[in-house]
């Protein structure tokens, strides 16, 4: 990964928000709500995107009638995080590639 092809999933604060969360742990909607203190509407529209990018999947199960949705960072999704993590660390020494 170089400073031109920085994956549309790093654009958006929220979706950075959203996979720094879960790479330590799944989390559950709830949890990312509160994390990224993110509206409802616009952390379900930013962890669809991720999942249809293969960044993370959810599974959802009914608990006291209610469905629970649960988040997991994908290992493509880790590798893709970390790609992006060495890029930021590579501009910080001074030597990224455009």
């Amino acid at each position: 990964m170089n400073i031109d092809t920085i994956p549309e999933a790093f654009s958006v604060t929220l979706r950075l928000k959203i996979l720094t969360a879960l790479v330590s742990a799944s989390r559950t909607f709830k949890e990312l709500r509160e994390i990224t203190q993110a509206t409802q509407g616009n952390l379900s529209v930013q962890l669809t995107k991720l999942e249809e990018w293969g960044y993370l999947t959810s599974q959802k199960v009914i608990e006291q009638k209610k469905t629970k949705s649960t988040y997991t960072i994908t290992p493509f999704g880790l590798q893709q995080f970390e790609a992006y993590v060495s890029l930021l660390q590579s501009v910080l020494r001074g030597d990224a590639e455009a």
